[in-house]
């Protein structure tokens, strides 16, 4: 069974200016011809894999295969020998708003997010980017009019909140997704908007229940680092009592909780930490990221806390967990996770890349946005599976423990109960 090659094989060269605007030079492609008269079923098909058939079996798949497995190196092999389809479809066309001096690395690792998801589609596409210097209305509106003119009806935004908020007063009639917020922080009712943003809150809600009195509360002076304590605070110590007329707030009795601030020059915790009866047994809530939570943890060890766990929400769900503490001082943790969808050609393409999608939660809600624009486009499958509510992706949370190589699955513990 003899197929023919009809070009050579090229790699893809992907070339990115100081703007990361792709090269308008096209790259070859590379078309296989079947020329096999008989039909070849899955079993067929894998064993020209297994024999390292690699063309033989790209002669054959060349639409979606139902062997999940089989479609995914069907899929990595359109992406990465760049083949060109025989099927014409419509020009994919994605425009990136980015506030390059606000969001700093993501400015770059957004766009190989995007650019890494249009690269698994056998489509033509173009792909690029608006630089703006701050987000100021008045930066935003002219390149908002500026990509509504250039044609693009579909936009990645990886805006800070005011930036998202700059934009609802705007309300334009272009499609925009903002893979940065959470819908319950803005103020928008446009049906153009999107939000991608993870609920921290939802995730801090169900890290609650496994929390115990002391919560001892560290945070940074960040945006998000306040909020969260201030929520996690104020969650923890009030239950919410139903009567016949309404619901009451009202202070718990049995729960106490101790806040930390931590500034950016602090390296010890002995003032805190050390022969402090307050904080024996609590839970400890992290909100800080991955070097500060480190230390702290390796800190409540040093200082004999006791502490029954120590709980974080997606700002700590890092594989740097498992290099920079020691398994005694995580054995107890426990982290709240909302990357739960995962696409193995994605992450391979975006490795290609040097780019993470797979632990780095902007990155990956970049990659949810663009695959629900593509199913808007296009009409076809979704790759994340993902509820959206009210212009908002809902992800489902995950509870996982760091353990000595990987993270695992956390199962909750039944609560103590006093028989008598």
């Amino acid at each position: 069974m003899k197929k023919i090659i009809l070009t050579i094989l090229l790699l893809p060269a992907i070339v990115f200016s100081q703007s990361f605007l792709i090269s308008n030079i096209p790259v070859p492609k590379t078309y296989i011809q079947n020329l096999d008269p008989y039909e070849c079923d899955e079993m067929c098909m894998q064993e020209y894999i297994d024999n390292d058939m690699i063309f033989s079996f790209l002669a054959h798949a060349t639409t979606k295969l139902n062997n999940r497995s089989q479609d995914e190196l069907r899929t990595m092999s359109i992406s990465i020998l760049n083949l060109g389809s025989t099927i014409l479809n419509k020009k994919l066309r994605i425009a990136l708003l980015l506030p390059y001096k606000k969001i700093g690395k993501y400015a770059s690792s957004t766009t190989n997010a995007t650019f890494a998801y249009l690269m698994t589609k056998n489509q033509a596409f173009e792909f690029k980017s608006y630089k703006i210097e701050s987000e100021s209305l008045e930066d935003i509106q002219a390149a908002l009019e500026l990509i509504k003119n250039d044609g693009f009806a579909y936009v990645i935004a990886p805006l800070t909140l005011n930036g998202a908020n700059v934009v609802s007063k705007i309300n334009p009639d272009i499609n925009i997704f903002f893979p940065t917020i959470n819908k319950e922080d803005s103020y928008s009712d446009s049906p153009y908007l999107y939000y991608g943003g993870i609920d921290y809150k939802a995730q801090s809600d169900l890290l609650l229940k496994e929390a115990v009195s002391p919560l001892v509360i560290f945070y940074d002076k960040s945006p998000i680092g306040k909020k969260l304590a201030r929520y996690e605070d104020d969650k923890f110590k009030y239950e919410v009592i139903e009567d016949d007329t309404n619901l009451q707030k009202v202070l718990a009795e049995d729960k106490e909780t101790i806040l930390y601030s931590m500034s950016r020059d602090t390296t010890n915790l002995e003032d805190k930490l050390k022969d402090n009866a307050d904080i024996q047994l609590g839970s400890f809530f992290i909100n800080t990221p991955i070097v500060r939570t480190s230390m702290i943890m390796s800190q409540l060890t040093l200082y004999d806390a006791n502490a029954t766990n120590i709980l974080s929400t997606q700002i700590n769900y890092d594989p740097l967990i498992l290099s920079m503490t020691q398994y005694n001082d995580r054995k107890d943790m426990i982290i709240a996770n909302s990357i739960t969808k995962q696409n193995n050609v994605l992450i391979e393409t975006n490795a290609l890349l040097s780019n993470d999608i797979k632990y780095d939660w902007i990155n990956y809600t970049t990659t949810v946005g663009m695959d629900y624009f593509y199913n808007l486009i296009t009409n076809s499958d979704r790759e994340y599976n993902i509820e959206v509510v009210d212009n908002q992706m809902i992800y489902q949370i995950e509870l996982l423990k760091p353990s000595v190589s990987r993270f695992v699955k956390y199962f909750s513990k039944p609560k103590d109960t006093n028989l008598e």
